[in-house]
């Protein structure tokens, strides 16, 4: 089933032409028309054209298609997505993460916690999901989707959107999300809020919350007139629940109606140089420093402390923006979110900013001269005093401890 055009009334603006995801549409005798083998019927057209004469190739859309189309929420919408990256053949941490949070929002508005898995083998991965807090697993496997690809996630998810009608999708902020829930929430013609860093919900409205004018304020979005509400999430916001293997759930096999020809084909993986750092966003150890580091230099002493305790070095915006550490190693709302085991915070005072992304860390030891800095209040073990004149202190200590 294809788009129908009303050629008669058709202004020939090509407006249709480059909105259609696949280039099922083309100009012939000055008016669109449509290759019928090729539309996918996904009606990403319909609301693009400025005279209005593109319409689903019934020509009598139900209500529930004509919500999944414009994205204009009917109430029937109902609950709440997650969906499931995967690497290796196993789910990022984020997706367990999101999960457990989900599953929060979830029971408190009534509705179900769900995960859409699209991969080439299914295996146990929807056992674990459900053990990590999915009701619901919604499974499309296929050769076609054991590597991520733009076309035929963004495909295969819509098709699920319309068949199931969910009220709210929540994707994990990273490289291949970030890419696809745009291309979902634009097909779908709805909101999406990205990079959040705290969720709530009313009803069933969420309340998305993340980092505005460059992170300076927190901004609360609303998507209350369309659906699905939409959302990435940075990874590290929420911690993933202690799986539960006695949970039960549904799970969906669904087979893609509407199939399409994939444009990429991924050739080869080539592994991103190893610089020998470790990521402080997987580390169990931060030891991060602020200004009170005085320069450059000084955070050679920061680099040795990581090293004995098997950690990574962070920073706070001000030393990334002195050029003292470089970005990814920035610990914030403009940086990372981070949840460490440990997070020690040496000459950091402690702006909102900061505190949002590392305040859920299982302890955190502040170092500042300052008694009255900020930092003290989220931290569970604080010392007044110059970082420079105890941190050489607190590494010969470790050392030593450890050398025992």
């Amino acid at each position: 089933m294809s788009v129908t055009i009303d050629n008669d009334n058709c202004i020939g603006c090509e407006t249709c032409l480059s909105i259609c995801p696949v280039g099922a549409l083309y100009m012939a005798d000055g008016k669109a028309d449509v290759k019928a083998e090729d539309c996918i019927n996904c009606g990403a057209c319909i609301n693009e054209c400025p005279v209005s004469v593109i319409s689903l190739g019934d020509g009598a859309a139900s209500d529930t298609d004509k919500a999944g189309v414009l994205g204009m929420a009917t109430g029937k919408e109902k609950d709440l997505w997650v969906f499931v990256e995967t690497e290796n053949g196993e789910p990022l941490t984020v997706v367990y993460e999101l999960l457990a949070e989900t599953a929060i929002l979830a029971k408190k508005s009534g509705q179900l916690c769900a995960a859409v898995l699209l991969t080439k083998e299914a295996d146990s991965i929807p056992q674990k999901l459900i053990a990590a807090g999915a009701d619901v697993v919604y499974v499309v496997t296929g050769e076609e989707y054991a590597q991520y690809n733009t076309d035929a996630y963004t495909n295969a998810f819509c098709e699920l959107i319309k068949e199931y009608q969910p009220s709210s999708i929540l994707v994990g902020a990273t490289a291949d999300g970030r890419d696809l829930a745009p291309r979902i929430a634009a097909r779908m013609n709805t909101g999406l809020c990205a990079d959040c860093t705290a969720l709530d919900i009313e009803g069933k409205i969420v309340h998305w919350t993340r980092p505005a004018l460059g992170g300076n304020i927190l901004a609360t979005i609303l998507c209350e007139e369309r659906c699905p509400q939409m959302g990435t999430v940075r990874p590290k916001v929420f911690k993933a629940a202690v799986p539960d293997a006695t949970r039960t759930g549904e799970v969906i096999n669904y087979e893609v109606k509407n199939k399409i020809t994939v444009r990429t084909q991924l050739v080869s993986n080539k592994p991103v140089i190893d610089t020998g750092a470790m990521k402080i966003d997987e580390a169990e150890m931060i030891c991060s420093g602020g200004r009170g580091m005085g320069c450059q230099d000084n955070f050679k002493m920061l680099e040795e402390l990581a090293h004995v305790l098997g950690g990574a070095v962070g920073g706070s915006r001000a030393v990334v923006d002195e050029g003292w550490i470089d970005h990814p190693h920035q610990v914030g709302q403009s940086g990372k979110t981070v949840t460490p085991k440990i997070y020690f915070a040496f000459g950091i005072s402690g702006s909102v900013q900061h505190l949002a992304g590392m305040s859920k860390s299982d302890i955190i030891v502040a170092i500042n001269k300052d008694e009255n800095a900020p930092i003290f209040r989220v931290a569970h073990y604080g010392i007044v005093g110059d970082a420079l004149v105890i941190l050489p202190k607190l590494i010969d200590k470790i050392r030593a401890i450890k050398e025992s």
